[in-house]
């Protein structure tokens, strides 16, 4: 029996409109998603042909369909059982579109309209770069674009929209960003109806790394999810992938030529209009409007401490007095990593084991200066932002009025490696015949090699990129400054503290970054380089910061141990479990950490001795560099793997594990599955299937970066 539109809209926003009340702990993901036959609860439902490697990096569409999922992430499509095929039909589609349009409350007769929605979830910001320019390539094409990341969308809408992009990262070990996380949880509740989406079209763009075992886990999981709820895929989901030797665009370029004849047949384009060339400059997001110059400069001081609010957040943080800044190495060691204390006494910031505190940095004022210079920019210039489209929002991080230094050290991130659509901006400002044709390259798919090695390879900042474009850069026009460059991102830092031990305080372990590339000037970390410049011995230091719940969750029974491996850095989050659970009287803590020298970088020597003396603590180190051979903490885990399996087969022990995502958390798995083959007497498939357990159960969490 087919259900009306007004049914499932009535079972659909139930399920979302207890987002303000609702805690979101119990909004749990479904771990699998079974291949069940879409029900037939709309009129307009079909499978499509796959899209397939024509050849390494580029995509081609087959001529022939295939049968169900095959199996590769590449090839998906509708489960078996799906209805019928799309028509062939353009104009048969073109009026199963109408009664979308009808059975969504439009009224009879109704033209559809050509809106399409872009949808992110951004972690670094390249898929908000990507989102983005797909919705400039939207407008190019006449369509009414909105582009939100997938937390700002209200997502009880989503059952009443009709064509629909995802852009998504993964993160981490297969999580998805900060900032569709809350859409996430609520797109696999298992109480949304079957077919809810059934009126929706829609395409998926994943973002990822093949390096990382889960790659690209967040897209595949999103598009068939959609999917099972009874969306109608345009192509199946495209996996960019940063280790090309051309990034993400390899997929990206020819993905999207698919995607726009797949759209412009459904949607075509109004008589009398054209697709908008290229070589025409679309109008800025916003403009600047200067004050008079005797206006009052409103944000040209220090930060201030902030009046307290109920919980502090990106949009308002809590501005942190740093209360101390430590070198935790050796002078003579080629690694500054610091051990930074704040008090956030009265900000209400509460947190546990395993959270991270999230720090916008700025630039550095001799920078701000430099950019000011290059663009002919009054730094001290006051102005407000205004939108050119009805319906655009403000930047809610931007005050208004603002100055334009203000804008630069905040906002703007000027020290970031400048993606392809910087230059293609670029080349519409450009006058200079040498400087278009070079910015032309740049922003082309034939460019990419080169830019990546203009660009990535020597981690070149935009405002280095600027500098080598004199004459375009002199005649930027202000109002595209948001357009061209991106806003400054916070940055994660596991806290390496506990309130128990430390009230008011939040410490963390940073290491600052730097490092050389072909380029003369050495490469500097912006965030890490900024709190490293601090000194609370000089003067008030204030530090915009808030807290967010981490991905670890260490146990609450007392007397399950824990096994911590954290090597370097990685260490971090384990020094506050460490803290906290000693406060509460926990002696079964197990650490392997592992650093370069003993002399140089064993961070917190004294606190852990301590902690091993007075019984709390089991420590085992793996220093890599004081002989000859190299140690690491996996050759730890082997030494000692009558322990680790002892904790793990009778002391029911949690696993965690934090630090670099390369090669170690492999190595560490390794390890681990050797504990359990010769101390458990499991086979390797078995071992292997019971690492895969304990990740199930979150007796073996992780927390990586790269």
């Amino acid at each position: 029996m087919k259900t009306t539109h007004q049914e499932r809209a009535e079972a659909w926003p139930s399920t979302f409109r207890t987002r303000s009340t609702e805690k979101t702990s119990s909004a749990r993901p479904c771990r699998k998603i079974s291949k069940v036959a879409k029900p037939n609860h709309c009129t307009s439902s079909r499978r499509e042909n796959s899209i397939v490697p024509a050849a390494a990096g580029t995509w081609a569409l087959p001529r022939g369909g295939g049968d169900g999922d095959s199996g590769d992430p590449r090839r998906l499509s509708p489960p078996r059982g799906s209805p019928a095929a799309r028509p062939d039909d353009v104009q048969e589609r073109r009026r199963q579109l109408v009664t979308k349009a009808e059975a969504a409350g439009w009224g009879r007769g109704t033209m559809v309209e050509r809106k399409l929605l872009i949808l992110f979830g951004s972690q670094t910001g390249t898929a908000q770069d990507t989102a983005e320019r797909i919705g400039r390539e939207a407008k190019r094409r006449h369509f009414q674009c909105r582009v939100e990341a997938l937390d700002s969308y209200e997502v009880a809408n989503l059952i009443n929209e009709l064509l629909v992009v995802f852009v998504c990262a993964t993160t981490g070990q297969g999580d998805p960003p900060d900032n569709m996380k809350t859409f996430w949880r609520f797109l696999f509740r298992k109480n949304l109806p079957p077919g809810s989406l059934c009126q929706l079209d829609y395409a998926v763009l994943g973002l990822g790394d093949s390096s990382y075992p889960k790659f690209n886990f967040v897209a595949k999981k999103l598009h068939k999810r959609v999917l099972q709820l009874g969306g109608n895929p345009l192509l199946p989901v495209a996996l960019g992938d940063d280790q090309h030797d051309l990034g993400p665009d390899a997929v990206i370029d020819p993905w999207l030529l698919a995607l726009w004849d797949k759209i412009l047949a459904l949607y075509p384009l109004p008589p009398g209009l054209e697709i908008i060339s290229p070589d025409v400059r679309l109008p800025p997001k916003y403009t600047l409007h200067y004050l008079d110059e005797d206006s009052p400069h409103p944000n040209g001081g220090p930060l201030q401490p902030t009046v307290p609010r109920a919980v502090a957040s990106e949009l308002h943080p809590f501005t942190a007095r740093m209360v101390s800044n430590h070198r935790v190495t050796a002078e003579s060691h080629f690694q500054d990593v610091r051990l930074i204390e704040f008090d956030v006494t009265g900000s209400g910031i509460t947190f546990s084991a395993g959270d991270v505190v999230m720090i916008r940095p700025q630039n550095c004022p001799e920078d701000v200066e430099q950019f000011c210079q290059l663009l002919r920019l009054d730094p001290d210039r006051c102005f407000v932002l205004k939108p050119t489209e009805p319906g655009t929002s403000l930047p809610a991080l931007l005050p208004q009025p603002c100055t334009i230094r203000y804008l630069v050290t905040h906002y703007l991130d000027i020290s970031c490696v400048p993606r392809r659509s910087f230059f293609e901006l670029l080349s519409y400002f450009s006058t200079n015949e040498l400087e278009r044709e070079k910015l032309q390259e740049f922003s082309s798919a034939q460019g990419q090699e080169e830019l990546y090695s203009y660009c990535n390879r020597p981690r070149r900042t935009t405002l280095e990129a600027l500098w080598d474009f004199p004459h375009t850069t002199c005649v930027v026009p202000p109002d595209y400054l948001l357009d061209l460059i991106p806003r400054i991102r916070p940055r994660a830092f596991s806290i390496a503290s506990s309130l128990l031990a430390h009230p008011d305080r939040i410490q963390i372990l940073m290491a600052v970054v730097r490092y050389k590339t072909r380029l003369s000037k050495p490469r500097r970390g912006l965030c890490s380089t900024w709190l490293a410049s601090l000194n609370p011995e000089q003067g008030d230091v204030r530090v915009p910061l808030w807290v967010k719940k981490g991905g670890m969750k260490f146990p609450a029974d007392p007397d399950t141990p824990v096994i911590m491996i954290g090597p370097g850095t990685g260490v971090a989050p384990f020094r506050a479990a460490i803290q906290e659970r000693v406060a509460q009287g926990h002696r079964g803590n197990c650490l392997f950490f592992g650093c370069c020298q003993k002399s140089k970088d064993f961070y917190c020597q004294a606190e852990w001795e301590e902690l091993v003396t007075k019984g709390f603590l089991t420590l085992f180190t793996a220093f890599s560099r004081d002989q000859e051979e190299k140690v690491y903490v996996q050759h730890r885990i082997r030494e000692n793997q009558r322990l680790v399996w002892e904790l793990l087969s009778s002391g029911n022990a949690h696993i965690y594990l934090a630090g670099n995502a390369k090669q170690m958390p492999a190595a560490v798995a390794e390890a681990l599955q050797s504990v359990l083959q010769l101390e458990g007497g499991l086979s390797p498939p078995e071992a292997e299937e019971h690492l895969r357990a304990l990740e199930r159960s979150q007796r073996f969490q992780s927390e990586t970066w790269s």
